[in-house]
């Protein structure tokens, strides 16, 4: 009796053994497959993330043409299209940092050659002297608008660069009239006044509306008119200043804004640099606004600029 039941309780500790091993075998397998699916799945989502890594460590100064592939939709496909905006924007920048030092350079080299070369050649007659000496002063006096309105460009990204306050447009325009007919030999006319207020930075707006002044001097004839103007309504304030001179081409419209960037069929009767209408682009942009440009060929250009009344909000 007690030899039957030792049998029974070493086969039932048999069974449970063999039961045991293989709850621990089917385990181990789970735990196996679960390792390996889990493997595999955070392969699955890692991927884009260390091809962002990849990408972004074969990008560099030289080369920012670097994209990610996008593909699907969900988080991943979003974030690779943030990337690539990312991408976009710098690129951007970095040729718009390119193209702005190599022209900065190469309007900066002519003066200074003109410089040197005269200095070189100065002799000791003391008319050839004073001549020269001119020369240099003018040369440096250009050198010193340039470096001025590239500094002027460089602050319009600064976000002190706008100091807004509250304007009369009736008055401000007639203070634009007054300052404009002091620049001007055309005749100028004050076309319209508006009458109510704008938040506004007054001496960046009169720095920008000048500059359009005088690109309308440089492209009228002396018989011909340049007007003044500005208008009130409940959307926007507008400041406009309209030429009868030579026009620009279709071509040329957007060009004209970029920095050291003259029309194709310009006559300028001064030694600009192209820096006037980038400037007024930028005052503009900072203060909210927008520029509107109509011309047509051998009648004249129309440039206004516009402001919604809420474009600052203080």
């Amino acid at each position: 009796m007690v030899y039957s039941f030792l049998e029974i309780t070493l086969e039932e500790h048999q069974e449970a053994a063999s039961a045991m091993r293989f709850v621990i075998g089917v385990i181990s397998m789970l735990f196996l497959l679960t390792s390996a699916g889990a493997w595999f799945l955070s392969g699955l989502v890692l991927k884009p993330l260390r091809v962002m890594s990849a990408t972004a460590r074969q990008i560099s100064v030289k080369d920012l043409s670097q994209r990610l592939p996008v593909g699907g939709k969900g988080e991943m496909a979003e974030i690779a299209d943030t990337f690539n905006e990312m991408m976009d924007r710098l690129q951007r920048a970095f040729l718009s940092q390119r193209n702005f030092i190599n022209d900065a350079s190469h309007e900066l080299r002519t003066p200074i050659t003109i410089v040197q070369g005269h200095l070189e050649l100065m002799g000791d007659n003391r008319e050839e002297q004073q001549e020269t000496l001119a020369i240099i002063h003018e040369e440096l006096e250009r050198m010193n608008r340039l470096v001025g309105d590239l500094l002027t460009l460089a602050k319009a990204e600064q976000p002190d660069f706008i100091r807004p306050e509250l304007c009369d447009v009736e008055v401000f325009t007639n203070e634009l009239y007054n300052k404009a007919k002091v620049l001007t030999a055309v005749n100028l006319q004050l076309e319209a006044v508006g009458k109510g207020n704008l938040y506004i930075d007054r001496q960046r707006l009169t720095q920008a509306i000048m500059n359009l002044v005088d690109n309308a001097v440089q492209h009228t004839p002396p018989e011909g008119t340049i007007f003044l103007g500005s208008a009130c309504n409940e959307l926007d304030v507008r400041f406009w200043v309209k030429d009868t001179g030579i026009g620009i081409d279709v071509s040329d419209r957007q060009r004209i804004f970029n920095r050291f960037a003259r029309a194709s069929n310009s006559r300028r009767r001064s030694d600009g640099y192209g820096l006037g209408l980038s400037i007024t682009k930028a005052i503009v942009t900072a203060c909210g606004g927008s520029i509107e440009l109509e011309s047509y060929l051998g009648k004249g250009s129309t440039f206004t600029l516009i402001f919604p009344v809420n474009s600052l909000n203080i």
